[in-house]
Protein backbone atom coordinates (compact mmCIF):
# COMPACT_ATOMS: atom_id res chain seq x y z
CA UNK A 1 0.00 0.00 0.00
CA UNK A 2 1.49 3.26 -1.10
CA UNK A 3 1.18 7.22 0.30
CA UNK A 4 -0.30 9.17 -2.93
CA UNK A 5 0.76 12.53 -1.83
CA UNK A 6 -1.84 15.75 -3.20
CA UNK A 7 -0.77 18.04 -5.70
CA UNK A 8 -1.20 21.42 -4.36
CA UNK A 9 -3.86 22.74 -7.22
CA UNK A 10 -6.20 19.12 -6.03
CA UNK A 11 -5.26 19.91 -2.19
CA UNK A 12 -6.81 23.34 -2.67
CA UNK A 13 -9.96 22.17 -4.61
CA UNK A 14 -10.14 19.69 -1.23
CA UNK A 15 -10.04 22.67 0.49
CA UNK A 16 -12.88 24.64 -1.02
CA UNK A 17 -15.21 22.09 -1.11
CA UNK A 18 -14.52 21.41 2.49
CA UNK A 19 -15.10 25.45 3.15
CA UNK A 20 -18.13 25.42 1.02
CA UNK A 21 -19.82 22.64 2.69
CA UNK A 22 -18.92 24.16 6.13
CA UNK A 23 -20.35 27.37 5.24
CA UNK A 24 -23.51 25.60 4.05
CA UNK A 25 -24.14 23.99 7.53
CA UNK A 26 -23.00 27.29 9.30
CA UNK A 27 -25.97 28.97 7.40
CA UNK A 28 -28.02 25.67 8.11
CA UNK A 29 -27.56 26.38 11.80
CA UNK A 30 -28.21 30.19 11.66
CA UNK A 31 -31.40 29.64 9.85
CA UNK A 32 -32.46 26.74 12.11
CA UNK A 33 -31.26 29.06 15.70
CA UNK A 34 -32.37 32.14 15.04
CA UNK A 35 -36.36 30.70 13.64
CA UNK A 36 -36.04 28.83 17.01
CA UNK A 37 -34.85 31.52 19.02
CA UNK A 38 -37.32 34.13 17.51
CA UNK A 39 -40.18 31.94 18.23
CA UNK A 40 -39.31 31.20 22.04
CA UNK A 41 -38.50 35.24 22.29
CA UNK A 42 -42.19 36.37 20.66
CA UNK A 43 -44.45 33.36 20.92
CA UNK A 44 -47.12 33.41 23.47
CA UNK A 45 -46.26 30.75 26.07
CA UNK A 46 -49.27 28.97 25.72
CA UNK A 47 -48.53 27.93 22.07
CA UNK A 48 -44.62 26.88 23.19
CA UNK A 49 -45.97 25.05 25.68
CA UNK A 50 -48.58 23.03 23.00
CA UNK A 51 -45.35 22.44 20.65
CA UNK A 52 -42.80 21.50 23.35
CA UNK A 53 -43.78 20.12 26.64
CA UNK A 54 -40.76 21.90 28.82
CA UNK A 55 -41.69 25.44 28.83
CA UNK A 56 -44.71 24.22 31.25
CA UNK A 57 -42.19 23.71 33.59
CA UNK A 58 -39.28 26.75 33.12
CA UNK A 59 -39.67 30.06 34.19
CA UNK A 60 -40.97 32.45 31.10
CA UNK A 61 -37.97 33.93 31.69
CA UNK A 62 -35.81 31.27 31.03
CA UNK A 63 -37.55 30.58 27.66
CA UNK A 64 -37.14 34.19 26.39
CA UNK A 65 -33.68 34.10 27.40
CA UNK A 66 -32.98 30.45 25.94
CA UNK A 67 -34.60 32.44 23.08
CA UNK A 68 -32.07 35.31 22.87
CA UNK A 69 -29.08 33.05 23.69
CA UNK A 70 -30.01 30.85 20.63
CA UNK A 71 -29.94 34.12 18.37
CA UNK A 72 -26.71 35.72 19.77
CA UNK A 73 -24.99 32.51 19.22
CA UNK A 74 -26.11 31.77 15.63
CA UNK A 75 -25.23 35.34 14.75
CA UNK A 76 -21.82 34.68 15.91
CA UNK A 77 -21.62 31.29 13.66
CA UNK A 78 -21.72 34.14 10.93
CA UNK A 79 -19.70 36.23 12.42
CA UNK A 80 -16.57 34.88 9.74
CA UNK A 81 -18.78 36.82 7.12
CA UNK A 82 -18.00 40.53 8.96
CA UNK A 83 -13.96 39.46 9.45
CA UNK A 84 -12.61 36.18 8.81
CA UNK A 85 -9.55 36.68 11.54
CA UNK A 86 -11.61 38.16 14.26
CA UNK A 87 -14.86 36.00 13.19
CA UNK A 88 -13.25 32.78 13.39
CA UNK A 89 -12.58 32.43 17.23
CA UNK A 90 -16.26 33.54 17.55
CA UNK A 91 -17.59 30.88 15.42
CA UNK A 92 -15.57 28.22 17.14
CA UNK A 93 -16.95 29.83 21.01
CA UNK A 94 -20.94 30.03 19.40
CA UNK A 95 -20.49 26.10 17.68
CA UNK A 96 -19.51 25.08 21.07
CA UNK A 97 -22.12 26.70 22.96
CA UNK A 98 -24.82 25.79 20.67
CA UNK A 99 -23.52 22.07 20.49
CA UNK A 100 -23.61 22.07 24.35
CA UNK A 101 -27.29 23.36 24.30
CA UNK A 102 -28.06 20.70 22.02
CA UNK A 103 -27.00 17.84 23.65
CA UNK A 104 -28.66 19.47 27.09
CA UNK A 105 -31.87 19.30 24.65
CA UNK A 106 -31.49 16.67 23.31
CA UNK A 107 -31.61 15.08 27.04
CA UNK A 108 -34.60 17.02 28.23
CA UNK A 109 -36.90 15.68 24.79
CA UNK A 110 -36.05 12.36 25.50
CA UNK A 111 -36.90 12.16 28.90
CA UNK A 112 -39.86 13.40 28.09
CA UNK A 113 -40.93 11.62 25.50
CA UNK A 114 -40.66 13.66 22.70
CA UNK A 115 -39.45 12.09 20.13
CA UNK A 116 -39.51 14.01 17.44
CA UNK A 117 -37.77 17.29 19.18
CA UNK A 118 -34.80 14.98 19.99
CA UNK A 119 -34.61 13.45 16.63
CA UNK A 120 -34.53 17.16 15.70
CA UNK A 121 -31.23 17.69 18.46
CA UNK A 122 -29.69 14.43 17.16
CA UNK A 123 -29.54 16.13 13.51
CA UNK A 124 -28.18 19.53 14.40
CA UNK A 125 -25.68 17.99 16.84
CA UNK A 126 -24.56 16.05 13.38
CA UNK A 127 -24.59 19.17 11.68
CA UNK A 128 -23.05 21.27 14.52
CA UNK A 129 -20.19 18.89 15.35
CA UNK A 130 -17.81 18.93 12.02
CA UNK A 131 -18.51 22.19 12.18
CA UNK A 132 -17.03 22.63 15.81
CA UNK A 133 -14.43 20.16 14.57
CA UNK A 134 -13.33 21.44 11.80
CA UNK A 135 -13.79 25.47 12.48
CA UNK A 136 -11.62 24.64 15.84
CA UNK A 137 -8.71 23.13 13.73
CA UNK A 138 -8.46 25.86 11.07
CA UNK A 139 -7.57 28.23 14.69
CA UNK A 140 -4.79 27.32 15.45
Amino acid sequence: MTSQALSPARSRLNASYRNLTLWTLQGWIAMFFIAAGYAKVTEPMTNLVELMRWPAFAPENLVRGLGVAEIVLAVLVLAPLVSWKQGRPLLVVAAAGLLALEVIMLALHALGLEFGLAATNLALIAITAPVLWMRAREVR
